[in-house]
């Protein structure tokens, strides 16, 4: 909800983390309004039903929940919420995903699909093959939604994903094969990296910064490009090297969506992997592997909280409380005045406020 989100935010300003990284769009929903194309929203936004616990090898064992379930953000509860962070110091981030990751908008308007058949929203968890198409009318739609996006956000960086972009569908196309060649491009990862690029002249020409996850490093990258580090550290070092801007982002310390307890029976049901506070504060954003002369394009670290097994806003709370109180010292604290036991100490006190604001942070003797 709305009113939720100006929460978080506030609770982002009161731990001095100065960027808010809104996911608005993936397979199982589009979550922004975007005037020139109403059906990302009528259709995109909304799903028939929701996978319930985890997907299994074994699909006809699988249970949905029966609901419809969607809603999206309108352009002015957008305004609002910008404006509310940008009052907090907060800036805000927003993520339009391409070319995986993409359902949501196929479902909506077939023809960006590779097959251009009609699909549904996905109502399950993952990575799908359906992939954007990469042709003109693709290219100049997506635009047209940034075009708006931009118009909403002020933020000089805009994220686009590109992670997880199965190339099965393009593999498989003649017409896709047949652009590959035209293009005079070597496979289906520097297709990918020649459809980023034409995003990034597109931001760069509106003076915007593309930022992606570290799979846009496999196809090449465009100098202004910003690489979100989250399968280990080692895209980040590599982009370092090359002159690239980098947030840490890795999934063994800054993946929030992950269990708190390696007893999961009596924890909250969440995608997987294992988290707990002493490992979060232990991260140090500057890889030990990254030579000294490159380190001053590490532009910070992000907590990523993936919603998908959260229920509501309380279940976010949980997930990100005290874990992100910990984040808030890996980025600001020299690495030499880290103190674990210090940190405790003083945390003891700060869940006190968190209780007076109503957030429901996980007890440390859980």
């Amino acid at each position: 909800p709305k009113e939720f989100v100006k929460k978080y935010i506030v609770l982002l300003a009161l731990h001095k983390l100065n960027t808010f990284h809104w996911h608005l769009t993936d397979d199982q929903g589009w979550r922004i309004e975007i005037e020139k194309y109403p059906r990302l929203t009528s259709v995109g936004a909304w799903r028939k039903e929701t996978l319930v616990g985890h997907s299994t090898d074994d699909p006809a064992a699988e249970r949905y929940d029966g609901v419809r379930h969607g809603g999206f953000y309108t352009q002015d509860d957008v305004r609002e919420i910008v404006e509310y962070a940008r009052a907090r110091f907060v800036n805000v981030v927003p993520e339009i995903e391409m070319p995986g990751h993409s359902v949501a908008a196929i479902a909506a308007y077939p023809d960006l699909g590779v097959t251009g058949r009609p699909t549904e929203v996905a109502t399950k968890w993952g990575v799908f093959d359906d992939i954007l198409a990469p042709t003109d009318h693709t290219i100049a739609f997506m635009q047209d939604v940034l075009t708006e996006v931009m118009a909403l956000f002020p933020s000089p960086w805009i994220h686009l994903g590109g992670d997880e972009a199965v190339k099965t569908e393009w593999k498989a196309s003649p017409e896709v094969q047949a652009r590959i060649k035209a293009l005079g491009l070597k496979d289906e990862e520097a297709l990918q990296g020649w459809f980023m690029k034409q995003m990034d002249a597109f931001l760069a020409k509106h003076g915007r910064r593309l930022v992606g996850w570290d799979e846009i490093l496999e196809g090449g990258l465009s100098p202004n490009a910003v690489v979100m580090s989250w399968r280990g550290e080692d895209g980040g070092i590599a982009a370092a090297r090359a002159g690239h801007d980098v947030v840490m982002t890795p999934t063994q310390y800054t993946y929030f969506d992950y269990y708190q307890s390696k007893d999961r029976d009596r924890e909250p049901l969440a995608i997987g992997g294992y988290l707990p506070l002493e490992q979060v504060y232990g991260y140090d954003p500057v890889p030990a592997g990254l030579e000294p002369e490159f380190a001053s394009h590490i532009l910070g670290a992000q907590g990523q909280l993936w919603s998908e097994y959260l229920p509501g806003p309380k279940a976010v709370e949980y997930m990100a409380f005290p874990r992100l109180c910990a984040l808030a010292e890996v980025v600001w604290t020299p690495k030499a005045r880290k103190d674990y036991q210090g940190f405790l100490t003083r945390l003891a006190t700060h869940l006190e406020r968190l209780s007076i604001l109503d957030v429901n942070y996980r007890p440390l003797d859980q």
